[in-house]
């Protein structure tokens, strides 16, 4: 029988169970530990999950056992957690009107639903590029753009950062605010910029193919943008699909499932020319213990992304 912890979190009872239970093998990091960390990360980590419907990636025996997402809340969720209803996108003029392809995503507004997630062993946290808002339909309009950086064989995050600093200089021209990088905690590099007006989603779509395939036009010696893994040899993908009403993309300060507890973190310009100049990937690498200290630091580098 699995031992269990009450407990109250800013003023939300919360159950937590198995915290001795490994989850990273290769570091003994545990649940407790995952559990820690996002609750010591949420204070900047929520802005950035609050009001979208959340995505959890879950590892119950670890990460290196099965995972699932999941997306519907699950059966047992506290009776205070906030969830948000959205139609099927694939399914809508099949099925206009029917309900029966809903999906009821929980909605991650505060501390306590961020915890609760990682009793879960929700590991992994992804979100899509819109918010709730005040939209009648939804999914909403996109409110950032995001460019994601994918090495393939023979490349690494260093490859990276050099397609990273090409697309901040031809986003200066776009409308949209300072671009911001992080890392995805794996092996590549992410930019998102924040739209000032939100497009429709055929438009941003069509514009973040236009850039992807410039930048690859000016460099087809590293850069690609079509997901064949045939043209991946020595190539960094831009996967422009990722600006999809459907899509999610892993939330900035999100543990990812690798060997270590490594963190999806949001990084500065100068980090990013440092590593290119090193042609160093360990200089973007960052575990969960070494985020908390970056916070404390520097706060939330990814501050600008955060609606008013």
């Amino acid at each position: 029988m699995s031992e269990r912890v009450e407990t109250e979190v800013d003023g939300r009872r919360l159950s937590l169970s198995n915290l001795d239970k490994v989850l990273y093998p290769g570091t003994g990091f545990t649940k407790a530990g995952v559990i820690d960390y996002y609750a010591r990360i949420a204070e900047v980590m929520v802005p950035h999950l609050a009001d979208r419907p959340v995505t959890f990636r879950r590892y119950p025996n670890g990460v290196d056992g099965p995972s699932f997402f999941g997306k519907n809340a699950p059966s047992g969720a506290p009776s205070w957690l906030r969830t948000v209803t959205v139609q099927s996108i694939s399914n809508r003029s099949k099925r206009k009107g029917s309900d029966s392809e809903a999906v009821s995503y929980p909605v991650c507004d505060d501390r306590p639903t961020l915890i609760w997630a990682a009793n879960l062993a929700a590991i992994e946290i992804h979100v899509p590029l819109w918010r709730i808002g005040s939209a009648t339909e939804l999914p909403a309009p996109p409110d950032h753009l995001v460019f994601d950086l994918d090495p393939g064989p023979g490349t690494s995050v260093v490859e990276c950062a050099r397609i990273a600093t090409w697309l901040q200089d031809r986003l200066e021209n776009e409308p949209v605010d300072d671009p911001v990088a992080k890392t995805s905690g794996s092996k590549g590099l992410q930019v998102y910029a924040r739209y000032r007006d939100a497009p429709d989603w055929p438009t941003a779509r069509e514009r973040a193919h236009e850039l992807a395939k410039a930048v690859a036009a000016d460099h087809p010696e590293l850069v690609v943008t079509n997901m064949r893994k045939d043209l991946r040899e020595g190539h960094v993908l831009i996967d422009w699909s990722q600006n999809h009403p459907v899509k999610t993309t892993v939330a900035v300060y999100s543990l990812r499932a690798r060997p270590e507890p490594t963190v999806s973190t949001p990084v500065t310009w100068d980090e990013v020319h440092d590593c290119e100049r090193a042609e160093d990937p360990s200089l973007l690498r960052y575990v969960a213990t070494e985020v908390l200290d970056r916070v404390e630091r520097y706060g939330d580098l990814f501050g600008s992304l955060v609606s008013g």
